[in-house]
């Protein structure tokens, strides 16, 4: 995380969809020298994975990316569950708090398109038609041969290996993981084609019957992906298996005639393919100096457009630790905390899917019951479609019982292990020469270092009570300043100290809002946008200190063992 790349050997990242992408863009991003390969000679024109949740476009935004998916992307606002013909729910995403309240529809190939030429600004580039054959790890390095299109080897010592190289992971198979879980015996469709439809264009659409389940997402101008299980021929028969076998516009409008109670008129198919659902992960995500991430730690069913999702948000959370460790500013310790976080998200992630493809499919029994008669009631029910938002966008994603978090009651606010939201501030005054002036938490944000806000009450105006839209703050606290210059010093050039206070107007919600009502008080927001700590600008930044020294700054292990 310094301002010049580390005197290193490179992480070396083997695959180059998604999550080893934004793994590469993580590290480079931080200044660690990266080699990312893939045995393809070239991208996959077509892809599975459309849909982006609002919590990676948060994460985009902070990596100053956000502009070219949001203006090639689509927007869908809206999510319609029919069953036999009758709706039986609507999620609307405009509630969520985000400024990207719905689930933006985009091409994976796009996502990797843009990922690529980001990295590119980086000074990494992707080396194609390069795979992997060999590895062994050392106690300082990893010994790894490779082999070029043309068959020239290379041997390379990386300092560590991230497996982002899909579901048949051959980094997962030569490490003798354990793959567990079950595979679902239907095959799956998947279509992009264009389809005339009744409804409006930010809406998607998932219909469930007694012959299966077929949804159609909307990708813009008329464009839609069509998945359908049970997928069978016009004739009858059960789709093959085999990976060469290409379902046909015919059998796609059979499927949408038979399961779908509306106008759809397709057209124009321009790709499908089938596919086998899996249900599975890994039970490490850490073995010595390799780490499995994305497809390679867990494959699930395509419910809830979670996939893709969760490998970009598990790189970025393993990219900014091993930024530390390599610099040779944490304990190597630190990169088990990947493991505790994300195993646990994987794992609900695996049985949230699971659970909604095996209900919507159901053509007796319970779950058909609860499907058609229970779902209905519940959806009706704010609270739970509160959560269904958060759960789908990932907005609810946390980490408050991983050990990187300090925790102390406030009022209101985010807790620690939870997002950093966003919010409009006044800054008093931040790194870089920053002058005084009305900002938002994400601009200030830079995800190659921690930022430590310090939230100042500002001053009162003729003896009135303190003014939101004041554009001045209290004087420092020379005691606040005094435990914030530690913190600075534990983490040199890894940190950005920003004093910020309430002000008013349009960009953002009010800091109030999303941080509560203490002042004086600080969130120490790390690289990947979750708050690692929490508290009062008082006796708690003491622990700030203690906990940052223990986790985070050389000698760690020493530290935690001093405070036991």
């Amino acid at each position: 995380m310094d301002a010049a790349a580390y005197d290193a050997s490179p992480v070396l990242i083997v695959g180059a969809g998604p999550t080893g992408l934004a793994a590469a863009m993580s590290l480079a991003r931080a200044h660690i020298p990266v080699r990312l390969i893939d045995k393809a000679p070239q991208p996959n024109p077509y892809s599975r994975a459309i849909g982006i949740q609002a919590r990676t476009l948060e994460l985009l935004e902070q990596h100053r990316l956000i502009e070219p998916f949001l203006e090639l992307g689509h927007r869908a606002r809206v999510a319609n569950l029919f069953s036999n013909g009758m709706r039986l729910a609507q999620l609307d995403f405009d509630p969520l708090h985000t400024r990207y309240p719905y689930l933006l529809f985009l091409d994976q190939s796009v996502t990797e398109r843009l990922l690529t030429e980001h990295l590119a600004t980086l000074g990494v580039k992707v080396e194609r038609g390069v795979e992997l054959m060999a590895f062994m790890q050392g106690s300082a390095s990893v010994q790894a041969t490779l082999r070029r299109a043309d068959g020239r080897t290379e041997a390379m010592r990386p300092s560590y290996l991230i497996a982002a190289d899909g579901a048949h992971s051959s980094i997962r198979h030569r490490l003798g993981l354990n793959f567990e879980g079950k595979t679902f015996e239907q095959t799956f469709l998947l279509a992009d084609l264009h389809a005339e439809t009744d409804w409006p264009d930010d809406e998607f659409q998932i219909f469930a019957s007694g012959d299966g389940l077929v949804a159609l997402f909307p990708m813009g101008h008329g464009r839609h992906r069509l998945i359908a299980d049970h997928a069978v021929e016009p004739s009858g028969s059960a789709a093959p298996p085999a990976t060469t076998a290409v379902p046909s516009l015919e059998q796609c409008k059979a499927l949408i005639a038979r399961r779908v109670r509306e106008r759809v008129d397709v057209s124009d198919l321009a790709w499908s393919a089938y596919f086998h659902v899996n249900s599975r992960m890994v039970d490490r995500l850490r073995v010595g100096r390799i780490f499995l991430a994305g497809d390679a730690a867990h494959v699930h069913s395509p419910a809830g457009a979670q996939g893709m999702n969760t490998g970009i948000q598990e790189a970025l959370n393993l990219g900014w630790k091993l930024a530390r460790v390599i610099g040779g500013a944490a304990p190597d310790r630190l990169l088990d905390t990947y493991h505790t976080e994300r195993h646990p998200i994987e794992r609900e992630v695996l049985r949230q899917t699971g659970f909604i493809t095996q209900m919507a499919e159901a053509d007796h029994g319970p779950l058909k019951l609860l499907r058609e008669r229970v779902m209905p009631v519940l959806a009706a029910l704010g609270p739970l479609r509160d959560a269904a938002r958060a759960t789908i966008s990932e907005l609810a994603i946390q980490y408050r019982r991983s050990p990187l978090t300090l925790e102390r009651v406030l009022d209101g606010g985010p807790r620690a292990g939870e997002r950093a939201p966003d919010a409009l501030v006044h800054v008093v005054d931040g790194p870089l020469g920053r002058a005084p002036g009305v900002g938002c938490i994400f601009d200030l944000h830079d995800p190659a270092f921690f930022s430590l806000f310090l939230l100042v009450p500002p001053l009162p105006v003729d003896g009135t009570p303190l003014d939101p839209a004041a554009k001045h703050a209290a004087p420092p606290d020379p005691e606040v300043e005094k435990l914030a210059a530690e913190v600075e010093r534990l983490l040199p050039n890894a940190v950005r100290i920003w004093r910020v206070t309430d002000t008013s107007g349009d960009g953002g919600p009010a800091l109030s809002e999303s941080y509560g009502r203490t002042r004086p008080s600080f969130y120490l927001v790390r690289p990947d946008g979750y708050i690692s700590a929490r508290g009062r600008t008082g006796s708690d930044l003491h622990g700030l200190v203690r906990h940052c020294e223990a986790w985070f700054a050389v000698g760690g292990e020493i530290a935690e063992q001093a405070t036991l």
